[in-house]
């Protein structure tokens, strides 16, 4: 069928009937008589040639092909209420989705949303967090901001920052460790990634301890572990300034290891939008912003 040929009256008569299995019931929703209801599917059922619906004496009951319209029908027509909504004051609201490693979203992120909010108001952000492992089409993200080297198979990177990782306890552990080899009587907290103690202890000029440490697939978590005293944990500090200014979190050595930075990354196959693009360059000058920063 020609597009232009659609009988959209007809067609949104019968979604509304199919509904409220009535025509009048459909004919109040939609502020016509009864009448005209029943005359828009009739005509529908006469252009596609079956019937959509089995008139009983009390109300309506679809058919199998009156079945088979209607997901169809309710999809499209949710779509189009969906976009009309997001034009406000002569401007279209456009969505980005973001799927953001929890600790780059608790420790950055969130803290500058009002101020992205102020620059893009017709932009609404769509945040979902995640422990690094994310499929990019698969979650139906526009851009993903990951922790690791910038490889992703498929995807573009843009470095947003280096995230080295420190030694990180409560204000009451601190206070006995004095060099590194005082980290072998504590109980140690990271990652998933196995190696990030042993290359700090080599960052730090110490063989340290062989290291069976508490493992955690949040670093947010992890600090609240820490700060509870449970152990020292390596965190990327940058993302724990707060805490650490506050003094609820202390670093007991300066000594770094860098063991990755954080990303924004999208799908080569993905043409950005206005939207993303206005993300991407907010994001990326508040992070150049940071790193260029006086220690």
């Amino acid at each position: 069928m020609i597009r232009s040929h659609l009988p959209l009256n007809a067609l949104r008569a019968f979604e509304a009937a199919a509904r409220h299995l009535s025509f009048t019931g459909a004919g109040l929703e939609l502020r016509v008589t009864q009448t005209a209801v029943s005359h828009q599917v009739k005509n529908l059922e006469e252009i596609l040639g079956v019937r959509l619906f089995r008139r009983l004496p009390r109300g309506l009951a679809l058919t199998e092909e009156g079945q088979a319209l209607v997901p169809v029908l309710n999809e499209a027509f949710g779509r189009i209420g969906a976009t009309l909504d997001r034009f406000e004051k002569g401007h279209f609201r456009d969505v980005v989705t973001v799927g953001v490693v929890g600790t780059f979203a608790a420790g950055w992120l969130l803290p500058r949303l009002r101020s992205f909010g102020e620059a893009h108001p017709f932009v609404d952000l769509r945040i979902l967090t995640n422990n690094n492992r994310i499929n990019l089409a698969g979650d139906g993200l526009d851009y993903a901001i990951r922790f690791g080297d910038g490889l992703w198979h498929g995807t573009e990177a843009a470095l947003l920052m280096p995230a080295p990782l420190s030694p990180v306890c409560a204000p009451a552990m601190a206070e006995r460790l004095r060099r590194p080899a005082d980290l072998a009587g504590e109980v140690l907290l990271r990652s998933y990634r196995e190696d990030e103690w042993q290359l700090w202890f080599a960052a730090a000029g110490s063989s340290g301890p062989a290291t069976h440490a508490v493992v955690f697939d949040s670093s947010v978590t992890m600090a609240e572990a820490i700060a509870q005293g449970i152990g020292v944990g390596l965190l990327p500090t940058a993302m724990f300034s707060s805490a650490l200014a506050s003094g609820r979190l202390m670093r007991p050595f300066e000594t770094e290891v860098h063991a990755g930075s954080y990303w924004l990354t999208h799908l080569k196959s993905r043409q950005p939008s206005p939207a993303m693009l206005a993300f991407r360059a907010w994001l990326l000058a508040g992070c150049q912003t940071q790193t260029t920063l006086p220690a």
